[in-house]
């Protein structure tokens, strides 16, 4: 792993093309209401960029694609073999990307280019790979029970998943919740803090370049009074809703 002297990061971040926009039905899109926000430079206090803001009706939005895909059964009823191919895939070009992610999470949050690029990128990738491996080595499970009863443990999609992302390791904490919840074949919207979303919306185009079909993983940034409380109130497509806790609701 080659870190780099300072002026080669300088001049890569003046060279780095942002994307902005919010991620729905595997395509960027701007807001409905096609307003954005500033993020800023943690470190100089500069603006950083204008990210869309993403509001109610985006999470709807957002919904309407996570729900229709699922229920069509492109990635809740592809064959394992697909969906460890799919996120393994993922996981290489997150590696093969390294540089650029690594540079948008020091950029959003202020950390060390060092860190970003030997702890956080690593450690993102290697979360969507162990759950991708996971896929065909971890089973359901057979109680032991009376000889006229049988009960078992079965592992199998539930829906749509709301997943709110704080801002302090955004990509690392993003892929400990899309992990799982993709390589079940659920379908995910991603909220990232208002704070740090960069690395989320790129990590959804690498999502579909890996071949993820689109409405799987729907990305909307925002505030969490506006984007975030929206993925605590929805129903979502399974026999019971399943709310998100206030507080990061509120406040990512």
């Amino acid at each position: 792993m080659n870190f780099h002297h300072l002026a080669y990061w300088q001049d890569k971040a003046l060279s780095l093309a942002i994307e902005n926009r919010l991620f729905i039905n595997g395509e960027y899109t701007a807001a409905a209401e096609n307003e954005t926000f500033e993020t800023v430079d943690p470190v100089t206090q500069a603006p950083l960029a204008k990210i869309a803001r993403g509001k109610s009706v985006d999470i709807d939005r957002a919904v309407s694609a996570a729900r229709g895909v699922f229920e069509r059964g492109d990635w809740s009823l592809s064959s394992p073999a697909k969906r460890k191919a799919v996120l393994n895939k993922l996981a290489d070009l997150m590696e093969a990307h390294a540089e650029e992610l690594a540079l948008l999470e020091t950029l959003d949050t202020g950390k060390p280019i060092r860190h970003s690029l030997r702890d956080d990128i690593p450690g993102a990738a290697r979360a969507i790979r162990w759950y991708a491996e996971a896929i065909d080595k971890v089973y359901g499970e057979v109680a032991t029970t009376s000889s006229h009863e049988l009960a078992m443990i079965v592992r199998e999609p539930v829906g749509v998943i709301a997943a709110i992302v704080p801002w302090n390791f955004p990509l690392l904490l993003t892929c400990w919740k899309l992990g799982p919840a993709l390589a079940a074949g659920n379908s995910v919207i991603l909220k990232p803090s208002e704070k740090s979303p960069l690395s989320a919306i790129r990590l959804a185009g690498l999502a579909k370049e890996a071949g993820l079909p689109d409405g799987v993983l729907n990305v909307v940034t925002g505030f969490g009074h506006e984007a975030g409380r929206r993925c605590r109130v929805i129903t979502i497509s399974t026999p019971l809703p399943l709310p998100v806790q206030p507080v990061p609701g509120n406040s990512c």
